[in-house]
């Protein structure tokens, strides 16, 4: 097991294809293919299946995975902390969710870089991927919301959520005292396999009985169907912002539902804080409490 077959592995469950991750790599598609059959010949197992367009998982992969991540952050790690010494401050590798660029974040980005003088190499992800990308090592801190489990997740703060609904919806209100008026309505949310109890599904249905929830496993895609009323949806405001300032899409404030979703700072446990992270944490302290929470 070599660690360019452990990295090409890590790539592929993160992108969930060769082609995809030998871009990312910069390596062939045929030099990506040969590595992981090496690493499938040396462990006498299959990693991968096909399953529609992408490459997923098999059990076997499911165990290799979080070992495989530490080994390559280790070895990342370790060439980061010597370079850290030998170099000064090396550049901030930050992943951060897309909808979390916002104007807390970035003033916070801009003071750091202002005072620091260090390059940011930015990377935007799904909450999923940017704790890829932290345990992996390809990231020093990660911006997501939820803690993750497996890493260590520092509480920034919490975004509001808020029913987004088309710019035609019948209902014209801004503010409504309960959900009643939309209880009848056809929902889209993440697909019921991502439950978590404090996630945008599960809200839903505490607050409705029974509720039609059409399982849309992407944002951008239930932003689009919103917009063409097949549906509404509950989102932080942040993800609609654009949106909502063009027009095509509403929000609804509905106090009672306390719906709340907190973003954290992800980084690895007993991984190598690079100096350049611990000071944009800090600068990041001082930019974020309670700050997220949209009123």
């Amino acid at each position: 097991m070599t660690l360019d077959e452990i990295e090409a592995f890590v790539c592929i469950a993160e992108v969930g294809g060769y082609t995809e991750a030998a871009r990312r790599l910069d390596r062939s598609q045929p030099a990506i293919s040969r590595r992981i059959h090496e690493l499938e010949q040396s462990l006498d197992a299959k990693l991968f299946e096909r399953v529609g367009r992408r490459m997923v998982l098999t059990d076997a992969g499911h165990a290799l995975l979080p070992h495989a991540e530490a080994a390559l952050a280790a070895v990342r790690d370790g060439e980061r902390a010597v370079r850290d010494r030998s170099r000064g401050a090396l550049p901030l590798r930050l992943a951060i969710v897309g909808t979390l660029a916002d104007s807390h974040i970035v003033d916070a980005l801009r003071e750091f870089t202002a005072k620091a003088a260090i390059a940011v190499d930015l990377r935007t992800a799904t909450s999923r991927e940017v704790s890829a990308l932290v345990r992996s090592g390809e990231a020093d801190l990660g911006l997501r919301y939820r803690a993750d489990a497996k890493l260590e997740s520092i509480p920034l703060g919490e975004e509001k959520l808020y029913v987004v609904v088309p710019a035609s919806h019948r209902v014209t209100d801004s503010v409504l005292p309960d959900l009643g008026p939309l209880r009848d309505e056809k929902w889209l949310g993440f697909p019921a396999g991502r439950g978590r109890p404090d996630s945008f599904r599960t809200l839903l249905e505490r607050q409705l009985e029974n509720p039609s929830i059409t399982a849309v496993d992407s944002l951008t895609a239930q932003k689009r169907l919103v917009e063409a009323g097949l549906g509404i949806a509950l989102m932080p405001l942040s993800s609609v912002r654009e949106e909502v300032r063009i027009g095509s899409l509403r929000v609804i404030d509905v106090p009672s539902m306390h719906a709340r979703v907190p973003v954290v700072a992800v980084r690895r446990i007993g991984g190598h804080q690079s100096r350049s992270a611990t000071d944009f944490l800090r600068v990041l302290a001082d930019h974020t409490p309670g700050l997220l929470t949209e009123h």
